[in-house]
């Protein structure tokens, strides 16, 4: 298994075990800082709400974006709490792998009642 798919399997659990947890309906942010306390405990380097500035022009730009969670510097996790994934959710998402330059991400809607309907995994 490849160190990004360990990576993501371990992300995966932590959110299954999230959703067990506490169920759909709450706040996006009670959602992350629960997935980002699950990680940890998985022994994983996770950064919460990491400054993504936009490249233009050479130069690097703080455009007040946010990553919710990286994970291990290799992995992007947009938390959401949505009542269904809309097209410019997975265009954030890509848009975020883009300018970071990190190949793997991760978009995760905790509002459903199954969680494997709310997960969607893109590699760049």
């Amino acid at each position: 298994m490849s160190v990004l798919n360990k990576i993501s399997y371990e992300i995966i659990g932590a959110a299954f075990k999230v959703h067990s947890e506490l169920g759909p309906g709450l706040l996006e942010s009670t959602y992350e800082v629960c997935l980002e306390y699950e990680i940890l405990n998985k022994g994983l380097n996770v950064k919460r709400q990491q400054a993504l500035p936009v490249k233009y022009d050479q130069i690097k730009l703080n455009a007040g974006y946010r990553i919710d969670l990286i994970v291990e510097n290799q992995v992007i996790v947009e938390v959401k709490s949505v009542e269904s994934i809309c097209p410019i959710h997975e265009a954030q998402l890509l848009t975020y792998l883009k300018l970071s330059e990190v190949r793997l991400g991760l978009l995760i809607n905790f509002n459903e009642l199954d969680l494997k309907n709310g997960i969607i995994r893109r590699v760049m």
